[in-house]
């Protein structure tokens, strides 16, 4: 399992400076990053990310809003192998039968995206588990009308923020779930509540343990009120410092 950061995390300081943010983020030990919406900027990253070393298995792109095509050509410059969808508005989570439409746009899009050698997956918020349908989340609906192609991206924290407790969650959706957002705060809907990994309310070394197919664990906050770069090296180390809790917990 490797760690990551999405890069929406760092997104002000990215806008300023790409290439000096990318520099920073390698400095504090960061290997991996999770690009959003890469297609502007996919040739100064492929750049940015090549000159530090680091690879990007992931990244999040609006695939059922915007030219597929477009997407998966910049991914494929920036050697991301999957790309997730990170948001279908929330209208669309209040019948089944919408549920069951979203999966079917996504599996189309996954037979389009293997045609570029691109997995697909889909990303969550809290209100895809706020949405309950005769005992079930709408994350759940979807995850069983998607097919064995398209894989799921769990964020943890505002999957505990839609009321779910994310490990018991996590072990449910087993092994579709290869993707994780590890994020912390105290489970509030107010983005700039969120804190540094480890020093919030979600129980990162459980809530990681719980995600037994995990690729990549992706760093992120949504907003912080402090130095965003201290947010996300202290993240680091704490992961890196809990490694052996979060495996003995397997």
């Amino acid at each position: 399992m490797k760690y990551s950061l999405q890069l929406y995390t760092v997104r002000k300081p990215l806008e300023a400076d790409l290439a000096g943010t990318i520099a920073k983020v390698a400095a504090i030990g960061y290997t991996n990053v999770e690009p959003y919406n890469f297609v502007a900027t996919a040739n100064e990253l492929a750049a940015a990310l090549s000159a530090h070393g680091i690879a990007a298995p992931s990244g999040h792109a609006p695939l059922l809003r915007e030219d597929q095509d477009e997407i998966f050509r910049a991914a494929k410059k920036l050697g991301i192998e999957t790309v997730i969808d990170p948001h279908v508005d929330r209208a669309a989570w209040t019948t089944e039968e919408d549920i069951k439409a979203t999966a079917a746009a996504l599996n189309a899009a996954a037979v389009k995206g293997a045609s570029y050698g691109i997995r697909v997956g889909y990303h969550n918020h809290e209100f895809e588990l706020e949405t309950q349908i005769n005992g079930r989340s709408g994350l759940e609906i979807l995850a069983e009308n998607l097919s064995p192609q398209v894989v799921l991206e769990v964020d943890t924290y505002w999957a505990a923020v839609g009321g779910e407790d994310p490990v018991k969650l996590l072990a449910r959706l087993g092994d579709r779930v290869r993707f994780i957002h590890i994020k912390d705060g105290p489970l509030t809907k107010v983005d700039a509540d969120q804190v540094a990994v480890g020093s919030g309310k979600v129980p990162i070394c459980d809530v990681i343990a719980a995600a037994e197919s995990l690729e990549v664990g992706v760093v992120e906050l949504d907003d912080f009120t402090g130095d965003i770069f201290d947010a996300i090296t202290d993240s680091l180390n704490y992961l890196l410092n809990n490694k052996t809790a979060q495996a003995g917990n397997k």
